[in-house]
């Protein structure tokens, strides 16, 4: 084989290395952003398997195409990852953060080798700077104070904080000693847009249920629209759940099935009966703008108690 010959080969390897490296680093720090939240014992030894297999992977490619630093740089990294293997340990932020600048190492290996940047989405964490934290025990002692707070009168009366109560005291029966802050503000910001996406439904919905119950009143409602609004009720219900909505719930669960009995004309429903259902909606509806308020008072006092 020609010098030149060998060179456009290895070229060419280099090329498809540099591929397969990018889907095992993708993998690996997907891997151990989950890893960081601690998830159960399972998930966790699956997602430390996820990484090892990547980092052996990437280490053992490089070698056969004479990437010796990336190679020695890939399986410096298995010690680390041995650090955080074990969900029961005691673990803290500082061993994920050695893990973290070891990647580091071997991105920067793998762009002296290949002369390919090998770089994070812009929104992740840089490799040289340690993640926000807070003791788990910290944590808690505030929590505590803030469950106190939340029997006063006038205060918000949702059960978030004794949620996130339960999951610290599970944390530290794990060993986590500290949790990673910036996971907590995703937690609280998925709950208040699962919450908003809630509320919008339910502005957008009923409405609609408003027109139904208003021709049920007077005298009847063509059999199309009264489909329509045992469908909407439905969704409503099925939200209601998935937000934990628990009074919500219960109402259009009811609702639910009153709607499907006057769609199938099992009973004759009187307009009294209809006005009153109708007068339950809108309480309902006011009783969920309060409740929507109370998410938002009670993750602003959490996020505020975090920052003290």
């Amino acid at each position: 084989m020609s010098a030149d010959t060998e060179d456009a080969f290895q070229k060419e390897l280099i090329e498809l290395f540099v591929q397969e490296a990018q889907e095992w680093l993708q993998q690996i720090h997907v891997a151990l952003d989950e890893l960081q939240q601690a998830p159960p014992a399972e998930r966790y030894r699956s997602l430390v398997q996820t990484i090892k297999v990547g980092i052996t992977n990437l280490g053992g490619s490089a070698a056969t195409i004479n990437l010796n630093d990336v190679e020695r740089a890939s399986f410096s990294a298995l010690p680390f990852v041995e650090a955080v293997q074990e969900p029961g340990a005691r673990i803290s932020a500082d061993d994920f953060l050695a893990l973290c600048k070891q990647l580091g190492h071997i991105h920067g290996a793998l762009t002296r080798a290949t002369g390919v940047t090998f770089e994070l989405d812009p929104d992740q964490t840089s490799f040289d700077s340690a993640p926000r934290v807070i003791g788990t025990k910290e944590l808690l002692v505030r929590l505590h104070a803030l469950h106190k707070q939340s029997s006063a009168p006038g205060t918000f009366s949702r059960n978030l904080v004794q949620t996130m109560m339960v999951q610290a005291e599970g944390l530290m029966n794990r060993g986590m000693e500290q949790c990673n802050l910036a996971s907590i503000q995703e937690f609280l910001d998925r709950l208040a847009e699962a919450e908003q996406g809630f509320l919008d439904l339910v502005r957008q919905d009923v409405p609609h249920l408003f027109t139904v119950f208003q021709a049920l009143r007077n005298g009847g409602a063509a059999s199309s629209s009264l489909q329509n609004g045992v469908e909407r009720v439905a969704q409503l219900w099925s939200a209601a759940q998935q937000v934990n909505a628990s009074h919500a719930m219960t109402f259009f669960m009811g609702l639910h099935s009153f709607l499907t009995i006057v769609m199938e004309r099992r009973v004759m429903v009187g307009a009294n009966r209809y006005a009153a259902v109708h007068s339950r909606l809108v309480q309902t509806v006011s009783s969920l703008e309060e409740w929507g308020q109370g998410g938002h008072a009670e993750r602003a006092a959490i996020q505020s108690a975090l920052r003290s």
